[in-house]
């Protein structure tokens, strides 16, 4: 597809359903990009498995302070009120449901809701880390990442082949295409770019999609 969304534009448009107040905590990497996109008049704390609370924005490039740092190792500021704890503490915060909300990214995600955002093969990592606590100890994970990978190849699929992450943890996934809900061990389809057909998408999805009456159009500002 030469029509599709950026990775900004779909972080943008997963910050769009993070409630006022909730607590968030963001993936290594593309997810990241969330914490950018509050919508004016909400605040998001956001928690980071390395033991800080309520984090804000990365500093202007040569004003970091090293010692603030979140898991993907780059350099954080601090909010009003934020706390420092030890990285138990961190993960006992995830594994006792004290986080609202998980954003993830991901290899393939599966019509059941299962996640595989890590891999074994030659630029795999060594191990699943973090996230199999964050999939099942969120109140609410979502999964952001382009529709098809590099190649061509869906990433929303029947079945994930890869090392799963998580078993039926995913509850809507935002794609550089559509946003989807898993629902009843299938893809529910929200909204979808204005300039691709049903049947477009799902000839790049490897699952059957459920069609509801009412489809809204995926718009996104340029960000």
């Amino acid at each position: 597809m030469s029509t599709r969304l950026s990775n900004a534009q779909i972080a943008w448009r997963a910050a769009q359903d993070i409630e006022d107040g909730a607590y968030v905590n963001l993936g290594i990497g593309f997810p990241e990009l969330v914490a950018k996109f509050q919508p004016p008049g909400r605040h998001a704390i956001f928690h980071t498995e390395n033991g800080v609370l309520n984090f804000g924005e990365s500093p202007p490039e040569g004003e970091e302070d090293w010692d603030l740092i979140n898991a993907g190792k780059k350099a954080i500021t601090l909010k009003p009120g934020a706390a420092f704890f030890h990285h138990a503490d961190s993960f006992a915060m995830v594994r006792g449901g004290h986080l609202d909300v998980a954003i993830l990214g991901t290899y393939e995600v599966a019509e059941t809701g299962d996640l595989a955002n890590w891999s074994t093969g030659p630029r795999g990592v060594p191990a699943v880390g973090g996230a199999m606590d964050l999939v099942h100890g969120a109140k609410r994970v979502a999964v952001i990442t382009d529709h098809v990978t590099k190649d061509g190849r869906p990433k929303l699929v029947e079945r994930c082949s890869l090392p799963l992450t998580g078993v039926g943890c995913v509850t809507r996934v935002y794609t550089s295409l559509a946003v989807l809900d898993i629902e009843d061990r299938h893809f529910v389809l929200r909204e979808k770019l204005p300039g691709i057909s049903v049947d477009e998408l799902q000839g790049l999805t490897g699952a059957r999609l459920v069609i509801p009456a009412t489809v809204g159009d995926l718009v996104a500002p340029e960000v």
